[in-house]
């Protein structure tokens, strides 16, 4: 289902008279708004998205449910830097995700950051024609969400190392690390497994970019309301 934001919110971050590429891309106003994987579950605005409500969509495996992807642009490497807050209840697999390398509902990266890990929580996933799989061992400790706190997330991918490297606060230290070149181009997004939350700033940089290949959003549209009683 596609989502267009407010044509004041839509603007890509180039400068004025030059026709050079930009180096660093506003994804919350990159031009084409989000596609949702449940448009009631999320509400887009011109400085944030919220994922306010469990998202109604069945994925074609077992992954991530509340999705939304920046329309507009696919990218291979990049550095993504984007402040996150989780609204949701505490408990071990409370998360918010990032999205990277999403070529269709069926194949595509994500970034699970968690409470407490396990070979389901707080990891790097792939989904690829099956259900996710973690590319790390079970980590030693998770992260701390906080109750309303914004946390400054950065996600750095290198294709061509085949690197995928997570930052929560801490921008020295990695708190994922994993190794995988199973995808190279894709649309970025945010969201969630379950759970609720917020994303604002999200800025890509350091990227090789691209206009997204595949035309139309990679989720179903629901179904039509039944005029039945």
């Amino acid at each position: 289902m596609r989502f267009d934001v407010t044509p004041a919110a839509l603007v890509l971050l180039v400068a004025a008279c030059s026709t050079a590429p930009p180096d660093r891309i506003d994804a919350l106003a990159s031009g084409n708004g989000f596609d949702l994987s449940d448009p009631n579950a999320f509400v887009v605005g011109a400085d944030d998205v919220q994922l306010v409500a469990s998202a109604d969509y069945a994925p074609p495996h077992r992954s991530p449910r509340a999705i939304a992807l920046v329309d507009g642009t696919e990218f291979r490497s990049f550095t993504l830097d984007v402040d996150l807050m989780q609204t949701g209840r505490e408990y071990g697999h409370r998360d918010l995700c990032l999205f990277f390398g999403f070529e269709s509902a069926a194949t595509y990266y994500y970034v699970h950051m968690a409470t407490t890990p396990d070979p389901n929580a707080h990891n790097v996933f792939l989904v690829d024609g099956a259900p996710r799989r973690n590319l790390m061992e079970p980590q030693a400790r998770g992260v701390d969400w906080g109750q309303e706190e914004w946390h400054h997330v950065r996600l750095v991918r290198d294709v061509d190392a085949g690197s995928i490297e997570v930052y929560f606060d801490d921008m020295q230290t990695p708190v994922l690390a994993a190794q995988d070149g199973s995808i190279e181009w894709g649309r970025i997004g945010f969201g969630s497994f379950d759970d609720t939350g917020r994303a604002r700033n999200m800025v890509v940089s350091a990227f090789q970019s691209r206009p997204v290949e595949r035309s139309g959003s990679p989720f179903p549209s629901p179904a039509p309301a039944s005029d039945s009683d």
